[in-house]
């Protein structure tokens, strides 16, 4: 039986005609860059991260960086991060020239281990990036008490969390700001490049949309020496339909989560454990940890399963941070995520012959 590892088909087909009303829409409009579609995305978004302001950009780490730029943080200061992150976490701190302090992963959420931020702050550190990974919301409590202690900025890298709470407050405010993206493959995916800040900081949120908008709050007045990242129409138009669905999306992909957790026994597959909350995790990746895992991935490859592995080198270990190279034996709940970790197939629209088949060949691998 073949199961891929995403199938956006799945999802795309049953709201097709939406999203074709959705473009003619725009296209009939003429008006491609801060119109209607975008006013009312960053509105309803906004509404449903119960938040007071969302700022439509071009992309998730744009969204970061932007945050970032609007609270002054660069050459001199420091930013705590995870570890364990997708590389565009860390991006943007050093885009804006400040630099990253990582901190290791919890290896039974596989987030930032937040009993391991307090000693990793210094007179120079001016905010925490806490990364909802693979779509679970981090601690946030602990957090913040140790960012009110040390007067620190919380900013969400969000990413991956559309829709996940802690404490029934979802994630965009559990922080100061937070960045979203839409990239096609995610909880909630524009069919191109997107993003946005949310937050309920309504002056933050004005001045992060000047700086995207080339720094300039009216046309031809620079205020800031800004850049190009905005939501465009298109876009947009297709988050306004797809918003809609999110929450029967999430569900479905905890619904799936909770067989996975609930039936793969087998001793050598290491599950993350199941927060106390499903609300916690939207599950935009269910990853697992293997020993070997080449020779995992290959076994449920000639089964007809595809996985993912997100991430398989630390960021640490990059060419583009060589400066880091060789402390990743710093972090070494990070450095062995890196090297088993396995992402398993999770997608709205998963048969029950295709769940039962994933269970079935893992627990007989």
């Amino acid at each position: 039986m073949e199961v891929p590892y995403l199938d956006l088909s799945k999802i795309h087909n049953t709201i097709q005609s939406e999203l074709d009303e959705a473009y003619h829409r725009v296209t009939e409009r003429q008006w491609f860059i801060g119109g209607e579609e975008d006013k009312e995305f960053e509105n309803q978004f906004a509404v449903y991260c119960n938040a007071k302001a969302c700022v439509g950009t071009g992309n998730g780490l744009d969204a970061i960086r932007l945050i970032l730029l609007a609270y002054g943080i660069g050459k001199g200061d420091e930013v705590i991060v995870p570890a364990n992150t997708f590389i565009a976490t860390v991006l943007a701190i050093t885009y804006v020239g400040a630099t990253p302090v990582f901190v290791d992963a919890d290896i039974e959420t596989y987030n930032i281990n937040i009993e391991k931020i307090e000693e990793k702050i210094t007179s120079r550190t001016k905010a925490i990036i806490v990364v909802h990974l693979y779509g679970r919301a981090v601690d946030i409590l602990t957090v913040r008490e140790v960012a009110e202690k040390y007067s620190l900025k919380i900013i969400e890298d969000s990413a991956q969390a559309h829709g996940a709470e802690f404490h029934g407050i979802k994630t965009g405010c559990l922080g100061d700001a937070a960045a979203f993206s839409f990239y096609p493959g995610k909880n909630l995916g524009a069919l191109g490049d997107a993003g946005a800040v949310v937050t309920n900081d309504e002056e933050l949120a004005g001045k992060i949309r000047a700086y995207g908008n080339y720094g300039s709050y009216e046309k031809y007045n620079h205020v800031y020496q800004g850049c190009n990242s905005r939501l465009d129409e298109y876009q947009a138009a297709f988050l306004n339909v797809k918003l809609n669905y999110l929450d029967q999306w999430n569900a479905e992909r905890r619904r799936i989560a909770k067989i996975y957790d609930e039936q793969i026994k087998n001793t050598k597959i290491k599950l993350p454990r199941a927060p106390l909350n499903e609300k916690e995790h939207v599950y935009h990746i269910f990853p697992v940890l293997v020993e070997r895992r080449e020779q995992f991935i290959q076994y449920l490859k000639n089964k007809g399963i595809s996985t993912n592995i997100h991430y398989p080198t630390p960021i640490m270990e990059q060419k583009a941070y060589v400066e880091y190279n060789g402390q990743s034996i710093h972090y070494p709940v990070t450095k062995r995520i890196c090297e088993e970790e396995v992402s398993l197939p999770l997608y709205p629209g998963m048969t029950e012959e295709q769940i039962n088949w994933v269970v079935t060949c893992i627990n007989e691998y």
